[in-house]
């Protein structure tokens, strides 16, 4: 197998966006390597409108806004294999693979953008009692049967959980026929946007009942009926709230976990919060020329998003190995290797580099990123993050060290919606001293 200057793992639309940009860069050689038998990721059984508005200005459906991206990486030449299953990734950034048509192969990388999306919790982490009968599936395997296959998990439904992908299919399993009697939601607050829970259970009449979970599953070779009832502050059922739903199908939609085997087992830093990489203002995570964006990075709300940050992962991936070529092409006269000298000389460079720490606290959850080297970052920045609860006419404020320097109202923020600052990097180059940026949620 020929060697590449980029390998991407994942060609859904962060994979996508990544090559495309990496190739606008200047990098010719780039690989994407699919699990699965076409290009598109998710997007391929999400056939409801409501993207492209930040991308392309236009309301696409997701094979349609995967198109535009699989367009461009055909029209550029960006090779990719499909059907490959990446194995490992080692800490030299040599990725090993495998499929029907090469077997299993090495690939050695200059840089490696990690782009494999999320996958949805299953039953067995939510803890639900009950027997295990035929017809609980997850949304997003429901969403693939309608959508794909042309199947129908069943005609009457109870979901659990009220993530974007449930609350669509809450929709959808409407459209074919199907009455879904309640969707059911252990948190205080929906987690997904507020758009969805309006266009997909108000607009059809769809109870959503807040603070309640499944507490019992009837049926022992398929559902018959699902039993929920409301639980209190501890998360625990409030004996006598139950109530019981005849229902032949369950599905889970109870929240999305990046996927990050191959991450962990390379040796990347995980963020306890997200579940993905730790990563800097070029989204490089601590191994050097390992990238990670989209969904495997933080599990986003929009698909504009992940685009946006899987473009500046490509960029930044093609400005390393750019990098990295330019090293290597002087030999040291102490006989190290243009490479040797290029990690030395990286070293050194971060020890006096201006590098701040960002941090979430009261209330905002995490950021993305964690570490911001101003010399390297681009004259506007944005960190996105999440909060934990939902704040009405609130402020998300922002400290450089000690002093606010932001302080913006916001009427409403919740768990299931994105927020976003801006750092602008001549605001940062004029503060030498700042070592540490606080992002957090105040009342006044």
């Amino acid at each position: 197998m020929k060697n590449y200057d980029i390998v991407i793992v994942g060609g859904g639309p962060a994979g996508l966006a990544a090559a495309v940009s990496a190739k606008k860069a200047g990098c010719d050689s780039i690989l994407i390597l699919e699990r699965d038998t076409e290009l598109g990721g998710i997007l391929n059984q999400c056939i409801h409108n409501g993207f492209g508005l930040h991308t392309f200005k236009e309301e696409l459906t997701g094979p349609e806004y995967a198109y535009r991206f699989i367009k461009q990486v055909l029209d550029l030449g960006i090779e990719y294999k499909l059907g490959t299953m990446v194995m490992d990734i080692a800490p030299d950034k040599t990725v090993t693979a495998m499929n029907r048509e090469d077997g299993m192969f090495t690939i050695p990388a200059k840089a490696v953008i990690l782009a494999m999306g999320c996958r949805e919790r299953p039953r067995g982490a939510l803890n639900i009692p009950g027997y295990r009968p035929a017809g609980i599936f997850s949304a997003g395997t429901a969403q693939r049967l309608v959508n794909i296959e042309g199947y129908m998990p069943g005609k009457e439904v109870v979901i659990l959980g009220s993530g974007d992908i449930g609350l669509i299919m809450a929709r959808r399993m409407t459209f074919e026929g199907a009455k879904v009697k309640v969707v059911a939601e252990l948190m205080p607050y929906s987690g997904g946007l507020k758009r969805n829970i309006v266009q997909c259970l108000d607009d059809y009449g769809i109870p959503l009942k807040l603070s309640h979970t499944v507490v019992d599953i009837e049926g022992k070779e398929h559902v018959t009926a699902v039993t929920i009832a409301e639980v209190g502050p501890d998360r625990k059922p409030i004996p006598g709230t139950e109530e019981r739903y005849t229902c032949d199908t369950l599905l889970l939609s109870c929240g999305l976990i990046p996927e990050n085997e191959l991450s962990r087992s390379a040796g990347v830093e995980m963020n306890p919060v997200t579940s993905g990489p730790i990563v800097n203002e070029s989204l490089e995570t601590n191994i050097p020329g390992v990238f990670a964006c989209g969904n495997v990075l933080h599990v986003h709300d929009l698909v504009d998003y992940v685009s946006e940050e899987a473009g500046r992962a490509g960029e930044n991936a093609a400005k390393y190995v750019s990098g990295a070529e330019e090293a290597g092409a002087t030999q040291g006269a102490d006989g190290k290797s243009g490479a040797a000298q290029a990690e030395a000389g990286g070293d050194a460079e971060a020890g006096g580099a201006h590098v701040i720490a960002l941090a979430a606290t009261d209330g905002a959850r995490y950021t993305v990123p964690s570490t911001i080297n101003v010399d390297r970052m681009s004259d506007l920045l944005t960190v996105r993050f999440r909060v934990g609860d939902v704040y009405k006419n609130s402020f998300v404020s922002v400290y450089f060290d000690d002093e606010r320097v932001m302080h913006n109202q916001k009427r409403i923020m919740s768990p299931g919606e994105m927020e976003q600052i801006v750092l602008r990097k001549a605001q940062l180059a004029e503060r030498p001293l700042l070592k540490t940026i606080t992002v957090k949620i105040e009342n006044e």
